[in-house]
C-alpha cells in the first residue's frame, strides 16, 4: 500500500463535497509530476490525506482511498472547461485522474504550521520549500506520525 497526499482548496472542492458525493475523480491536475504519480504509481486502495490549501488554516483534514485505476481527465476535452488542453486528443490523452472515496474526518486539522514545526516530518515534501505539487508521496512513517498527532 502506498499513501499518498492530495491538495484542494477548499472553495474548489472541500472535504466536506467529497463526503457528501462519497466518491469522486480528480480532476483538473496539469502537472506532469503530480500527473505520473496518479498514472505510474497510485493503486486502487491506497490511503489519502486530504489537504486544504489556500485557506485560513492550510492542513490536512481527512483521509479518502484511492477508488480507481488513473483514466484519462475528460476535464483536458472539453474547450468550456478550464482545464481544456488543446494539445491533448482522446487517442493521445496527456492527462489522467483517480476516482477517490471518502474515508472519514480527522479528529482535528493538522495545519502546514504544525507540520513543518515538527522535526519528525521534515523529510516530507509538503514541509520542503518550493514544492506546490497538488499530489505527492506520503512516507509511512510519516503517514503514522501525522496520524498520531489527531
Amino acid at each position: 500500500m502506498n499513501y499518498w497526499l492530495m491538495k484542494s482548496e477548499p472553495e474548489a472542492f472541500s472535504l466536506d463535497d467529497l463526503e457528501r458525493k462519497g466518491r469522486e475523480p480528480w480532476d483538473g491536475v496539469r502537472n506532469y509530476q503530480a500527473r505520473n504519480f496518479m498514472r505510474d504509481d497510485m493503486r486502487v486502495g491506497d490511503k489519502v490525506f486530504f489537504y486544504h490549501s489556500n485557506c485560513a488554516t492550510p492542513g490536512i483534514v481527512g483521509i479518502a482511498t484511492v477508488a480507481s485505476d488513473a483514466y484519462p481527465d475528460p476535464t483536458q476535452f472539453d474547450p468550456k472547461d478550464g482545464h481544456f488542453d488543446p494539445k491533448s486528443s482522446r487517442d493521445k490523452p496527456r492527462w489522467i485522474l483517480v476516482d477517490i472515496a471518502f474515508e472519514r474526518r480527522l479528529e482535528r486539522t493538522i495545519s502546514l504550521a504544525e507540520m513543518k514545526d515538527d522535526p519528525a516530518l521534515a523529510d516530507m515534501p509538503l514541509v520542503r520549500k518550493g514544492n506546490r505539487l497538488s499530489v505527492m508521496p506520503v512516507g509511512k512513517a510519516a503517514w503514522k506520525h501525522i496520524l498520531a498527532l489527531e
